[in-house]
């Protein structure tokens, strides 16, 4: 991680965000330093309730075998298996056999939806979480995730929009809360225009968070055009100044 940039950052952030949550960054690596945290202070299956940790400023290295959950495993990509009838899991279920968890309305759906999504495998060893401002100079982050409130995502989502003509420069993919912040943001990194992505309406996630918090992770590639961005956009207005107060926590 650039000093210079890490500041230019943290800086803006307190003028025009004051009191908001720093967001977390995640990437990915080889280096075998991180085996002996890998894991280390995992406390819940889910990976975003852990998550909440590195949000009060702990860092988290995880691998395939001390990411817990099955489907934390597929959206970091350590591992493509899912577990027998999952469609069924996920839908309807099987009378007698499996409790379904209903979010989708029938298993030709799932089979539908995971046609739709391209594997992926996680391009290192370990996936390193950490907040930005414990960050080191080599710390490469691959995305930026923001766990925030409605005023501060109305800044993050306009700020995203700033400086394009895409309607949907913000994309809210339907997924497990950790697909919003790892997997979808990843699939948006290798496009020539990288989206946001809103998340975390993962209704079996919701416990590990506040009720007004959502996420907004953005592609490390464009979170830079938009901290450039910022002193030139909407930030420094009038109407920005009024919503300021709304801010904090």
């Amino acid at each position: 991680m650039d000093a210079k940039f890490k500041q230019q950052f943290s800086t803006l952030w307190a003028k025009y965000f004051p009191g908001a949550e720093l967001p977390i960054i995640f990437y990915y690596t080889n280096d075998e330093s991180w085996a002996a945290q890998a894991g280390e202070g995992v406390e819940d299956p889910c990976l975003i309730c852990d998550l909440a940790r590195v949000r009060g400023g702990k860092t988290l290295a995880l691998d395939a075998k001390t990411t817990k959950c099955a489907g934390g495993r597929r959206y970091l990509g350590f591992d493509q298996k899912l577990r027998p009838d999952f469609e069924y899991f996920l839908s309807c279920g099987i009378p007698g056999k499996m409790e379904g968890e209903r979010y989708k309305k029938t298993p030709e759906l799932v089979l539908e939806l995971l046609s739709k999504q391209p594997p992926f495998q996680a391009p290192g060893k370990y996936i390193v979480f950490k907040r930005w401002d414990t960050l080191e100079a080599k710390d490469d982050p691959a995305v930026v995730a923001f766990f925030a409130s409605p005023a501060v995502l109305s800044g993050l989502f306009t700020l995203a929009n700033f400086d394009s003509a895409d309607v949907n420069s913000v994309i809210v993919p339907w997924g497990s809360g950790c697909s919003t912040i790892v997997y979808y943001p990843l699939l948006e990194a290798k496009s020539a225009h990288p989206k946001a992505v809103l998340g975390m309406f993962d209704v079996s996630a919701r416990s590990c968070m506040d009720r007004s918090t959502l996420t907004f992770s953005i592609p490390a590639r464009r979170f830079t055009e938009m901290v450039e961005n910022m002193d030139k956009s909407f930030l420094t207005t009038r109407s920005w100044q009024e919503i300021k107060g709304q801010l904090k926590g």
